[in-house]
């Protein structure tokens, strides 16, 4: 393999929508977290980068749903995955953002490198357009059907159930996620990346130079190159995003998986100025740490960005995990089954390490995995606590005993000390190649085997029992044992890193490198060690009940608020039905009605007349989005006089469970006056 001078990390850049879970930190950031903490304890130039993704269409509606602007959003939950990250112990080198003014500047100036060098082509396309709410439909602004797993909840640019890219126009039966309604085919203009050009670098690329990526990784890259590509729009027709640096491009902005990519450039950039040597100079080495989900745009996409403009290195390993269920169901935003990192932070204040280490020992590495509270509290009680914490305990403990918490000397070791010490270096050796493999569950393996390594010496040699008898046999077996713990405090840093800390405390050390977890001479006889500490502690049944409850609660209450239907009236007659007059209309004027909140007077042509209603819709609707527009109108209704105004007749509105208003709006081409039965 090529030894390279430096390394680049990325890890994916999350959506600024919503908070951490644990999918997340399975998925990309404890793998990624890992593998930089390796490579630093190995000396290595290294940097980590990440940040937060602050555009595309899910900031958008998680702005509409609460009524906040898109930088209300993304200030709010990148502040509060970048906490959590830091309190988890994730080191990124810098956690910046999208909507940082030095990376609107670094994709402005990719964008504009692409199109003078004509790496783009342009043309005008018929799009998805949601006509009651006035715009295009971008992306995750329109759901539909799968044409490829039949999956009722794809987007309009992939399917997460799949993992299939699309184009909007794949979906069958497609719905607009802002009004519900059937949206209909508009033409547009944008500008495309031609990746069908570059198949035959891809092709060698990939499936020739890079066959030790990951089988998953290349297996899917495989599929998408056998279906063949096509063109792919970089630009979008919304308002919040990075704007396409183009006199003609006016509304237009870049869409968000050409722009967040160049994030990871934007934020080196900002975190130094040697920026270069990391991005393009050919003995680095880059790596992209995401989930199975951003496979297409990391290894086909983005690789074609940076090989058409030309200056760029290309990544040498995607490591990309499947997916980490809970509780044996996907992890489900919409529905809150899922454990939120913040949540879990708070609940659990000083287990950060507990987390990381039952994530990395069920990491979904090839296929999806299932995290469960049960092998949770299993993993810690009988491997953290009975395992690692009960060998460094009772180390500590009988150091302290026997020898005032001086290490002892090692004098006339046996035929099986020396084999327990000979295993040191194996085991680290097997763990460092199991990591250069991101094979991290073999990894944690193999470091927790260090542990039970000198579980089974103490078990073995017993010198609780020898002491009186044999107190030069005990300090050699101490000895050895302390060295154990001086490499445990190295080896477990990348996957524990609060333990190891904790463990050079108990040590009385400062540092100690990869080079030194197998050194046997590594604590100098009569060093003194700190007294001793639990290292880990019990999680009781009652703390598991709890969370399986929380769980099962959430999704109780988000099930509710999906089905929370007004419950129907009493039965009327048909004749008493047959009472209402309801007509369509179309709305002439509209205009709020001063100094209310919810008022809206409209001027409705009835097809029999001209009359003013009073509505309570100013909240949900703007006047100039309503004129023009059909509606179903109640004309023979008891005149009313509201806020001084005659109101005469009621507009029909329905009203789902969050209080949302829509129009029960007849076709455009329905007359005027004509009778709804």
């Amino acid at each position: 393999m090529k030894q390279f001078k430096r390394h680049l990390v990325t890890s994916a850049l999350p959506y600024a929508n919503g908070p951490i879970h644990i999918g997340h930190l399975a998925g990309v950031y404890i793998p990624s977290d890992i593998y930089t903490r390796y490579l630093r304890l190995r000396g290595k130039d290294v940097i980590h980068i990440c940040g937060s993704d602050e555009h595309g269409v899910p900031i958008t509606i998680k702005a509409r749903q609460e009524g906040l602007t898109p930088q209300q959003i993304v200030d709010r939950y990148h502040r509060m995955n970048k906490e959590s990250f830091e309190k988890f112990g994730i080191t990124f080198d810098i956690y910046s953002r999208t909507s940082a003014k030095i990376h609107y500047e670094t994709s402005s100036e990719f964008f504009i490198n692409l199109y003078e060098k004509g790496e783009f082509t342009e043309k005008s396309i018929q799009q998805f357009y949601d006509e009651e709410a006035g715009q295009f439909l971008s992306d995750r602004y329109i759901t539909g059907t799968c044409p490829h797993c039949n999956s009722d909840s794809a987007y309009g640019d992939q399917c997460e159930n799949c993992g299939t890219s699309l184009n909007q126009t794949d979906l069958v039966n497609p719905i607009s996620a802002i009004t519900g309604s059937k949206p209909v085919k508009k033409k547009t203009k944008h500008w495309f990346l031609p990746l069908d050009r570059h198949e035959g670098f891809l092709k060698k690329w990939i499936l020739e130079d890079n066959k030790h990526w990951k089988g998953n990784v290349y297996g899917q890259c495989k599929s998408w190159l056998d279906q063949g590509l096509h063109p792919r729009a970089v630009s979008r027709d919304l308002s919040w995003g990075v704007p396409v640096p183009l006199e003609n491009a006016k509304g237009k902005v870049m869409y968000v998986w050409f722009d967040a990519p160049i994030g990871y450039i934007s934020a080196t950039k900002e975190l130094t100025p040697d920026w270069e040597k990391y991005w393009k100079s050919t003995d680095s080495r880059l790596v992209h740490f995401i989930g199975k989900d951003n496979i297409v745009f990391h290894c086909i996409i983005f690789p074609v960005m940076l090989k058409s403009e030309g200056s760029f290195i290309l990544p040498e390993n995607v490591p990309a995990n499947e997916f980490l269920n809970l509780e044996g169901n996907k992890i489900s935003t919409s529905r809150n089954w899922a454990v939120w990192l913040h949540e879990y932070l708070e609940e659990f204040p000083d287990k950060q390490d507990v987390l990381r280490y039952v994530l990395c020992a069920s990491m979904p590495e090839t296929k999806d995995n299932d995290f469960t509270w049960k092998d949770f509290q299993s993993r810690n009680n009988n491997e953290l606590v009975a395992i690692l914490g009960n060998f460094v305990n009772r180390t500590i403990v009988l150091t302290n005993k026997y020898f005032s918490g001086k290490v002892p000397p090692r004098e006339n070791p046996g035929k099986y000390d020396r084999e327990v010490a000979d295993q040191i270096p194996e085991i680290k050796k097997r763990t460092g190649e199991y990591l250069e493999q991101f094979r991290f569950r073999d990894a944690l393996r193999e470091a927790m085997n260090l542990a039970r390594l000198g579980n089974k010496y103490l078990a073995d040699t017993e010198p609780w029992k020898i002491f009186k008898s044999d107190p030069g046999r005990v300090g050699t077996i101490l000895n050895i044992s302390l060295q154990i713990t001086a490499g445990l405090s190295s080896i477990t840093d990348p996957f524990m890193p609060f333990t190891a800390a904790r463990l050079k405390k108990f040590l009385n050390i400062e540092n100690i490198g990869w080079e030194d977890t197998g050194n046997i001479d590594f604590l100098k006889p009569g060093h003194q060690v700190n007294p001793p500490e639990l290292l880990f502690e019990k999680i009781e049944d009652d703390q598991i009940t709890k969370q399986l409850n929380k769980l099962m609660e959430n999704r109780q209450a988000s099930e509710k608020a999906a089905t929370n239907i007004e419950q129907p009236k009493g039965i009327i007659s048909y004749e008493d039905f047959a009472k209402m007059d309801i007509r369509t209309g179309t709305v002439l004027k509209a205009e709020k009605i001063a100094k209310t909140r919810k008022l809206m007077k409209l001027s409705v042509n009835t097809g029999v007349d001209t009359r003013t209603v009073v509505a309570g819709i100013a909240e949900h609707f703007d006047p100039v989005d309503i004129e023009g527009k059909k509606v179903a109108i109640l004309i023979n209704l008891d005149p009313r006089k509201i806020r001084g105004v005659e109101s005469q007749g009621m507009i029909l509105m329905s009203e789902d469970p969050d209080g949302k208003l829509v129009f029960v709006s007849p076709s455009d081409d329905a007359t005027d006056g004509s009778i709804i039965k």
